[in-house]
């Protein structure tokens, strides 16, 4: 079993204040597959001291010496891509196949997406021809506190860790404990890219405690969370009385709205997707709403698809889903689906209990519910797990009302060929995002929601400004410029 019971604090691995282990279990199997511990105040209190300490020298580094610091960090991953994908595989349940091309990727991807944008940035700039002399000027907000989830570890700790170091800020990540190794991993590239000490630090903990204590440390300047709704609202609850920034990526229960003039591949792709890292994505089309006229056949071809989803142990390789993360997870998702059957939906796919061949892992059919009502409890919240609703509509206007009827406003995706259509929907759908007829967002858009699903944006020019002030100034010597 994989022993790593340190935290990376300063520049350095050191032991826990207190003796506290926790085990990490594979989905796959059940059993341990790693031990950490858990963190104490003295170990967040010291992580956010050495940031603090690191700070200075840190936001005063040229964005040209912060920008090559990154690219040795992309060359860490280059060579160890296989090992991160390995970690979040055997911590997590991501299968091998979607480990090494979505999961770990991720990191590449944004990274190279926030290097384009920060070479765009304008750190000092005139505020405008009626005001030669003043200068808005960018600086880093400070110490931030990063609590990432376990579902797409790595990815959040790309849209985090990144643009902060980018931006001038000196960090201290807790990732989740369900998901740790990895994490402690990119720590790793962070040291052998030679990024200064205390620049980067990392304690592991839970919620009620690291994540706590960092969402109420007087030195942390800025709280950036992805993670449940309840528990965005516990930190911004908790952050208030030290009136520092925080930002939150939380839950959704994306619309998908197929019009009966979508694509042939359109159901298909939308089962796929609600599908795909088992359902565990905040931004997965959970809802598909369907035209009447083609409503009953999309039934018919969802749970074809859902029926060919196969099921497997996350270290085998090929094409399957894998397991949920955890015990917990696994028994929420069932009562979900118990509740969408004692409410009267239509199971026409998948349903309750391990799939076939499987007596331990926390293995979940991929289900589909037909003639859901809205209002329904599987209707309304996250469920978080391979579980998909098809609700029928009529109109434009009734599709609309639906989708938006929800606390949640993270992504909604549309399907027609109507181009003007596709327009008015985008315009009328209250979400950070809409992605339609498939096609996923350019490089460089923001990741983000509004209402319950938070209000971070995260990725691109967006992703770095997040992490910095604006200063304004007058009476600026053009001279010295």
């Amino acid at each position: 079993m994989i022993e790593k019971r340190d935290f990376y604090i300063n520049g350095a691995w050191v032991a826990p204040a207190k003796p506290r282990d926790c085990l990490v279990i594979n989905p796959s199997t059940e059993e341990p597959c790693a031990v950490i511990s858990l963190g104490d105040q003295a170990d967040t209190d010291a992580a956010v001291a050495a940031a603090k300490a690191a700070f200075p020298a840190w936001a005063a580094t040229p964005p040209a010496t912060r920008r090559a610091y990154v690219v040795k960090i992309l060359e860490q991953y280059e060579a160890r891509k296989e090992e991160l994908a390995r970690a979040v595989s055997m911590e997590m349940g991501s299968p091998l196949k979607h480990a090494r091309e979505q999961q770990v990727t991720c990191l590449p991807w944004h990274t190279n997406n926030f290097l384009t944008a920060f070479d765009t940035m304008e750190w000092i700039k005139p505020l405008g021809p009626h005001a030669p002399n003043d200068r808005i000027v960018l600086e880093p907000i400070g110490v931030v506190g990063l609590i990432t989830p376990w579902n797409w570890p790595l990815n959040q700790i790309a849209l985090k860790a990144i643009p902060a170091i980018l931006a001038g800020c000196t960090c201290v990540l807790k990732p989740s404990e369900e998901s740790p190794l990895n994490a402690m991993i990119f720590a790793e590239f962070c040291h052998d890219a030679g990024l200064p000490p205390g620049v980067f630090n990392l304690v592991n903990g839970d919620g009620m405690g690291v994540g706590a204590q960092l969402s109420t440390h007087p030195d942390v300047e800025m709280i950036s969370f992805t993670g449940s709704t309840r528990a965005g609202k516990a930190i911004s609850k908790a952050a208030a009385d030290t009136l520092k920034r925080v930002t939150l990526e939380l839950g959704g229960k994306g619309a998908n709205v197929v019009f009966d003039d979508a694509d042939d591949k359109a159901v298909e792709r939308g089962v796929k997707h609600m599908m795909d890292n088992t359902g565990q994505s905040c931004n997965a089309p959970s809802r598909m709403l369907v035209q009447r006229g083609i409503y009953d056949r999309a039934v018919e071809i969802a749970a074809q698809v859902a029926d060919g989803i196969k099921v497997g142990n996350a270290l085998e390789e090929g094409a399957h889903i894998g397991p949920v993360v955890n015990k917990r997870q696994w028994d929420q998702i069932q009562g979900y689906i118990q509740k969408g059957i004692d409410e009267g939906a239509r199971l026409v796919a998948g349903g309750p209990g391990l799939p076939e061949g499987f007596n331990r892992g926390f293995y979940v059919k991929p289900t589909i519910f037909a003639d859901v009502v809205p209002g329904m409890t599987i209707e309304r919240e996250e469920i978080f797990g391979p579980v998909l609703c098809m609700i029928p509509f009529d109109t434009e206007a009734d599709a609309v009302r639906i989708a938006n009827d929800t606390p949640y406003g993270l992504t909604n995706y549309v399907q027609s060929q109507d181009g003007a259509k596709r327009n008015r929907m985008a315009r009328a759908l209250k979400s950070g995002m809409v992605q339609m007829n498939g096609k996923s967002r350019g490089a460089g858009s923001p990741f983000g929601g509004v209402k319950s699903s938070g209000r971070a944006r995260e990725g691109g020019v967006w992703g770095l400004e997040e992490f910095l002030e604006v200063k304004a100034i007058s009476a600026w010597d053009s001279s010295q410029d």
